[in-house]
C-alpha cells in the first residue's frame, strides 16, 4: 500500500509514523521548508493553551523539565525532533505543493509532477486560510489592517492606536502584546463573549481538572467547571467582556493568564462589536466612537483544500462528513487527519486519527458497513448540533477525551471484525 500524506505539519507526521509503523509506504508533500507546520512561522509570544501533559504524544512525550505551557519555539523543536527520531524525515518532499487529487488516487504538485498512490490522507491543516468578518462592516478605514495569522512581534504597534477584533486565543495574546507598545489603551471588541479560562486552577494546569473529570456526561462536567471558574475569576462580564454565547464545553474557551491583567489595570479596554468604519474612526455598536490607527482581524480561519473537487469536498469543507471524522463516506482511501476542532489538545487527537487510518488501509482492521458508517456520522452530527448548535462547524467538533477513547475502541473493534 502506497499512501501519499498532504501536510507535514503535527498531522502530518504523526500520520506518516503511523503509515511507517503499520508497514506502508509514504510520500508526503510539505509545501514549507522543515517540517511542523504553522509552529515553525508564528508569532513571537506563543505558546501552548494546553498542558505539556495533555498536548504531547503519547508515543513522544515532551521533555519533563519543560514548563507546564512551552512556547511556540520549543513545540516546533519537538515536532523536528519526532521527525528525527522516527525517520520521517526523509519520506517528506519539501518546498512542494499538492495542486490536484483525483481518484483513483493521482496527486500533482506545482513542480509538474504526477504519482499514482493507493490512497491519500489530507493532513494540511485548517489555520492557514484567514477568515475575515462577513459582509464586510459598512464604511472604510484609513489606517492599516491585518489578520492575526500576519501578526510576528508587537512592533508592528508602536505608538499606534489598536483595535483587536475577536475573542479566541489569538486575540488575546495579540491585545496583550500590543498594550505594551500601543499608543494608550488596546481596545478588544467582539460581538459575542467567551468563557475565559486560566492556565492555572488552584495550582494545576486547567486542562488537568478537566481530564480528572472527563468521564462524567459533559452536562455534569460543565456545570462543575463553570462553578469552578466562577470561584476562581468570576465571569467575564465582572471585566467588562460580554456574556458568554454558550456554556463552557460548548463554546471554546479562551485560555490565558494576562488578558485579565492587562483589563484590570486598564490597558486593554473592552468594546463591543462593530458597527461601521469611519475614516480614521470606528464607531461601535453601542454608540462609542473611538480612533484607531491599527485594526487587528482575529476573526479565525476557514477550512479550505484547493487540490480536492466539489464531488469530493461539497459546498462547503466544514460540512465536509467523514466516518470518525476521518474517512471519506464515498471511498475511504481519501481520509483526513486533522480536519477537527477539539475541546482540548490537538496532538493526540491527530496521533489516533493517524493510527486508525493506518491500521484501515494496512489491513489490520475493516469498517463498518457503508450504511452503518452513514448512520454513525448522522448520529454524531445530532449529537454535535445538540452540544454546539447547527452553526458552529458541528460536523467538525469533537470532545478530545471522549472522541480519542472512542478511535481507540474503533481500532480494537475493527480488528476484531
Amino acid at each position: 500500500m502506497r499512501v501519499a500524506v498532504i501536510g507535514a505539519g503535527a498531522a502530518g507526521l504523526a500520520t506518516v509514523k503511523a503509515l511507517l509503523d503499520a508497514g506502508c509506504e509514504v510520500v508526503a508533500y510539505e509545501r514549507g521548508d522543515r517540517p511542523g507546520g504553522l509552529w515553525t512561522d508564528t508569532y513571537a509570544s506563543l505558546h501552548l493553551n494546553t498542558s505539556k501533559g495533555r498536548t504531547e504524544f503519547a508515543d513522544f512525550p515532551m521533555p519533563a523539565g519543560w514548563p507546564d505551557y512551552p512556547s511556540a519555539a520549543l513545540v516546533a523543536g519537538y515536532l523536528a525532533d519526532y521527525a528525527d527520531r522516527f525517520g520521517l524525515t526523509s519520506h517528506i518532499r519539501f518546498g512542494t505543493t499538492v495542486t490536484r487529487v483525483e481518484p483513483a488516487w493521482t496527486v500533482t504538485t506545482d513542480q509538474g509532477d504526477t504519482e499514482r498512490v493507493d490512497a491519500v490522507i489530507v493532513a494540511n491543516g485548517h489555520n492557514w486560510r484567514p477568515r475575515h468578518p462577513e459582509p464586510g462592516y459598512p464604511g472604510t478605514f484609513d489606517g492599516l489592517q491585518m489578520h492575526a495569522h500576519d501578526y510576528r512581534t508587537p512592533e508592528v504597534f508602536r505608538d499606534r492606536r489598536v483595535l483587536v477584533v475577536g475573542m479566541g486565543n489569538s486575540a488575546m495574546d495579540i491585545a496583550v502584546d500590543a498594550s505594551h507598545t500601543a499608543r494608550g489603551p488596546v481596545l478588544l471588541s467582539a460581538r459575542h463573549g467567551v468563557h475565559i479560562v486560566p492556565k492555572y486552577l488552584f495550582g494545576r494546569p486547567a486542562d488537568a481538572t478537566g481530564g480528572a473529570i472527563a468521564a462524567l456526561p459533559w452536562r455534569l462536567r460543565q456545570a462543575i467547571a463553570e462553578r469552578l471558574l466562577r470561584v476562581a475569576v468570576g465571569t467575564p462580564q465582572r471585566y467588562g467582556l460580554p456574556a458568554p454565547a454558550g456554556g463552557l464545553f460548548q463554546n471554546h474557551p479562551t485560555v490565558s493568564d494576562t488578558i485579565l491583567h492587562r483589563l484590570t489595570h486598564g490597558e486593554v479596554v473592552p468594546r463591543p462589536g462593530i458597527d461601521r468604519l469611519d475614516g480614521a474612526k470606528v464607531v461601535f455598536t453601542d454608540g462609542t466612537i473611538d480612533a484607531v490607527d491599527v485594526i487587528v482581524w482575529a476573526t479565525g480561519y476557514r477550512v479550505h483544500i484547493p487540490f480536492l473537487s466539489e464531488e469530493w469536498l461539497g459546498p462547503d469543507p466544514e460540512s465536509l462528513p467523514l466516518y470518525r471524522r476521518v474517512f471519506h463516506l464515498d471511498d475511504p482511501a481519501l481520509a483526513f487527519v486533522g480536519l477537527m476542532q477539539s475541546t482540548g489538545a490537538a496532538f493526540p487527537v491527530v496521533e489516533a486519527q493517524a493510527k486508525l487510518a493506518a491500521a484501515y488501509l494496512s489491513g489490520k482492521l475493516i469498517l463498518p458497513s457503508a450504511a452503518a458508517q452513514r448512520q454513525a456520522v448522522d448520529r454524531d452530527l445530532r449529537a454535535a448540533v445538540d452540544r454546539w448548535g447547527p452553526h458552529a462547524r458541528p460536523h467538525m467538533r469533537v470532545d478530545f477525551d471522549s472522541y480519542v477513547a472512542a478511535l481507540h475502541r474503533e481500532i480494537a473493534r475493527g480488528g476484531s471484525r
